[in-house]
């Protein structure tokens, strides 16, 4: 009897939990080993990790101006598409759909199984097939959980995010007590110039940028925060300066236990960590870590259906990808479509050559997003955004991502070809199917499939949805049954 649309529900603690826990993810526990190879030493790691906090806080606050600025949810896409016009946004949707969304996910879920299994092989390495497995079944079952409830989905990401504090914590507190005993010998030469390889900067941006990622997350989902204006920049400044210390923490005390060769030649660098601390923790850090990970799947899972979403909405996606689950409130279809993506990545993929093939479509159109921040205040001078930065914060950062991009193509040629050519792939897509008309047979044809899509996919996934619904109450009555037998 009422309408159905996506409602307010998300409070300055889950817009904050939203924050920490997409950024405090599987990236402060993989990447370090990503930034210390290509950055060549444990000074200029440091500086690297430093630096990518300041670019994010950069980023952050250019984002909380676009998201005081323009109401609509979307994130780089709506931005994108209300500053520079509706190719770049296409072009960004096409390979946020194809390429980053999919390669991140896919990153995150292998981390979250690798982590998983580490305490049952260890001294050995997990197998790669049960890790993958492990991956798909976390991610799956994030995927039911967006399916089922907003409201569930935004409360496990608060309590998550306090395990992904609580994590870092147990890995800070041994390191600094030790580095306040002396142990500083992993520090000497920390600044050695001769390992330093300039052209391989950019790859350890990319590494540090990736851990950092999650800062933007708020705006995908603009139009259910509650008051949007207060809680948008408050939740920013304040999630980046507490991710900014604990990485710097973090990184010191991993440099403390471990040195430079034990970093390098580490899977999993949380892990060695904990076995050369304190081995009584030996198997708990790693699942506080597999759990972190976890909740970046969940958020950046509850993200990316708002950007399809919101596409559909604006006429360049599909228009079922604009439905609403009428009991759940949620956007089902939205939220479904990328597992098979995902899930061909996690079985066929690599950690670090996903992270470098993703990194330069994510940061080329971030970067474009804080460019269109400029275009949009030249354009209208007289709207004033209640949350204003100062013109060289999005001119410094828009210049130093474009950079970054260029300079990649030297470091990993291969990689941010392919990267390259899957966002140019969408330029044909573009002018065939968006912007031309189409001929009368391509029209029937593109016709008959919206009949088909409005009619009987809707029903699919209303089937699907209240099924898996089902078997998840059962699940639940059956393990509350248990604890109470117990």
């Amino acid at each position: 009897e009422e309408a159905i649309f996506l409602r307010k529900k998300i409070t300055l603690l889950r817009a904050f939990s939203l924050l920490i826990g997409s950024m405090v993810g599987s990236g402060i526990f993989i990447s370090p080993k990503g930034v210390l190879e290509n950055s060549g030493s444990v000074g200029f790691s440091l500086v690297v990790w430093f630096s990518c906090g300041l670019l994010s806080m950069f980023g952050a606050l250019c984002y909380a101006e676009l998201g005081t600025r323009i109401t609509k949810s979307g994130g780089h896409y709506i931005y994108i598409l209300e500053t520079l016009g509706p190719l770049p946004s296409f072009l960004f949707l096409w390979a946020e759909f194809f390429a980053i969304r999919p390669a991140n996910s896919a990153v995150v879920a292998l981390a979250f199984g690798r982590y998983m299994l580490e305490p049952f092989f260890s001294p050995c390495a997990a197998p790669v097939p049960a890790v993958k497995l492990v991956s798909l079944l976390g991610y799956y079952t994030v995927l039911t959980l967006n399916s089922w409830s907003v409201t569930w989905s935004a409360r496990l990401q608060t309590a998550l995010s306090v395990v992904k504090l609580l994590a870092l914590a147990l890995i800070i507190v041994p390191g600094m007590m030790l580095l306040a005993q002396g142990h500083t010998e992993n520090f000497q030469d920390a600044f050695d110039r001769q390992s330093l390889v300039l052209d391989k900067l950019p790859l350890a941006f990319y590494a540090g940028m990736f851990a950092y990622s999650g800062w933007f997350q708020t705006s995908f989902v603009r139009e259910e925060l509650v008051k949007p204006e207060r809680n948008i920049p408050l939740a920013v400044i304040v999630s980046v300066i507490t991710v900014i210390v604990g990485y710097m923490l973090t990184n010191v005390s991993y440099y403390t236990v471990l040195g430079t060769e034990d970093v390098l030649a580490s899977p999993a660098v949380a892990v060695s960590f904990v076995q050369r601390a304190f081995k009584s923790l030996i198997s708990v850090v790693p699942v506080l870590v597999a759990l972190s990970c976890f909740g970046t799947m969940n958020g950046g899972i509850f993200t990316f259906s708002r950007t399809l979403f919101v596409a559909s909405r604006e006429g360049q996606w599909p228009p079922l990808f604009s439905m609403i689950h009428i009991r759940r409130h949620t956007p089902l279809p939205a939220v479904m479509l990328m597992f098979p993506l995902v899930t061909a990545m996690v079985c066929i993929g690599d950690i670090y050559h996903l992270l470098t093939f993703f990194s330069f479509s994510r940061w080329l159109f971030i970067g474009l997003a804080t460019l269109g921040l400029i275009v949009h205040r030249h354009r209208h001078p007289e709207l004033h955004s209640p949350f204003e930065v100062p013109l060289f914060v999005p001119v410094s950062f828009t210049i130093i991502c474009l950079f970054t991009v260029a300079m990649s193509f030297y470091s990993d040629p291969v990689n941010i070809s392919i990267g390259c050519t899957m966002v140019m792939s969408g330029f044909p897509v573009y002018y065939l199917i968006i912007h031309r008309q189409m001929s009368d047979r391509c029209r029937n044809l593109f016709s008959v499939s919206q009949d088909f899509l409005w009619t009987k996919l809707p029903s699919f996934f209303s089937t699907l949805s209240d099924y898996l619904t089902h078997k998840l109450q059962l699940l639940l009555e059956v393990v509350q049954q248990e604890i109470k037998t117990y």
